[in-house]
């Protein structure tokens, strides 16, 4: 099973301590996983570290050097934004308009790969992969 990290499961994955990717993947029976992080959760994380809420505390924790650090400590694969991904329309389209599910949603459509998330907003659409009980 190829599967690409949501931002959402990033957030996840740092807030967990020992930091391990693959054992949720186990429930669906993928035993030989290739994971990949996208360039996009990555910008998405900057953006949401430098901005501020009105308190003028962050909108995230989560430095995304030090999310990068600890992917590259897994066995992950980083997946650049193409000038493919950025054109094609999303076969199904979401129900919200959040950019960055699109355009994750669109490089797993095009990569052949699947959106491991723990967002409930993307639950139920046809390439997005979902925790029961996390999601």
């Amino acid at each position: 099973m190829r599967v690409l990290l949501d931002t959402s499961y990033l957030y996840d994955f740092m807030d967990r301590p020992g930091k391990v990717l693959v054992p949720h993947l186990y429930f669906f029976g993928a035993l030989e996983t290739r994971l990949f992080v996208s360039v996009v959760s990555i910008w998405e994380m900057r953006l949401k570290f430098h901005a501020r809420h009105p308190s003028g505390a962050r909108k995230s924790r989560f430095d995304p050097e030090d999310a990068v650090a600890a992917l590259e400590e897994q066995d992950v694969t980083f997946l650049p934004l193409t000038i493919r991904h950025a054109a094609r329309p999303l076969e199904t389209p979401l129900d919200h308009r959040d950019p960055f599910d699109e355009l994750l949603l669109v490089q797993a459509q095009e990569e052949g790969l699947k959106l491991l998330t723990v967002d409930r907003q993307l639950a139920g659409h046809p390439l997005a992969l979902t925790l029961e009980g996390r999601a």
